[in-house]
Formats: C-alpha cells, structure tokens, sequence
C-alpha cells in the first residue's frame, strides 16, 4: 500500500493533476482514463507505459474501487 502523504503529492504526469488509487494495483487519471500500474509498492507514472482505459464498464470499475466500492 502507497503511504498517504506519497499519495498527496502523486500526479498524473500527462495533466499534472490528482490520481485516484485503485486497490493496491493502480494509480488511476479518470479525466484521462488512464491507469498507472504499481509494481512491487511502487508507482509507474510513465505516459507510454499507461493503460488506456477505453471501455466504460471497466471506468466505472476503476472509479468503484477507487471509492472503495465493490466492482
């Protein structure tokens, strides 16, 4: 798990704003709808190594499980 105070300073490197984080496997931009993967506890916030997330079932999902809502 990301420590709360990383997470605040945490940015999209693309917009340079917030990131949502999605269970312990992503940093997620919903404004983008890209997701950055976390591997081993650390945050991969590389533009060309981002998921698209193009489908709207699978934003919803993201968003859900960033509020800590089942999905």
């Amino acid at each position: 798990m990301l420590d709360e105070r990383l997470l605040d300073i945490l940015v999209c490197p693309q917009d340079r704003e917030p990131l949502l984080l999605v269970g312990d496997e992503y940093l997620y931009n919903p404004r983008l709808r890209r997701a950055y993967r976390i591997d081993d506890g650390i945050p991969v916030l590389l533009i060309d190594e981002a998921i698209a997330v193009d489908d709207d079932a699978e934003h919803q999902r993201m968003l859900d499980r960033a509020s800590g809502e089942p999905g």
